[in-house]
């Protein structure tokens, strides 16, 4: 429970427009100044807050800024109680690239009282990666940037 608040202090942090947060370099990465120290995110700003916005409605069970991994916690659609799923995205570079980002999908299936591992679609997964894409697209062209 206590990862949640650390999670989103660091969303808070990422997502604020001050002073406190400048773009680095032509990579589009996003530096966080606490007192006198700096760090760096270790990925693409764009890909990093867009995939926070496409995955806004599931609840994250771990946000790690600095390696660049988000993991979802099991998400059950109302209109489909029987079935749930889970992800764990990967963004692979500090560059806006379609191959900068790998989207995992995991789904399981209820029977009675026992969730059951479940195939899933493979384009799910790519479909996914896509929407993070365009919506990180979508940033960057709002931020100006044309990189």
């Amino acid at each position: 429970m206590r990862i949640f608040p650390v999670a989103v202090m660091c969303l808070v942090l990422a997502g604020c427009a001050g002073d406190d947060i400048a773009s680095s370099g032509t990579v589009d990465a996003t530096t966080i100044a606490a007192d006198s120290s700096k760090m760096t995110l270790g990925v693409n700003r764009y890909l990093w807050h867009a995939t926070l916005d496409t995955l806004s409605f599931m609840p994250l069970a771990s946000a790690d800024p600095f390696g660049g991994v988000v993991i979802t916690d099991w998400y059950t659609a109302p209109e489909n109680p029987n079935e749930r799923m889970k992800l764990t995205i990967y963004i692979l570079d500090r560059r806006l690239r379609a191959d900068g980002i790998r989207v995992a999908t995991f789904r399981q299936i209820r029977q009675g009282d026992i969730w059951q591992d479940a195939p899933v679609n493979t384009e799910t997964s790519t479909k996914l990666e896509d929407a993070i894409l365009t919506r990180a697209r979508e940033l960057r062209l709002a931020a100006g940037d044309k990189g």
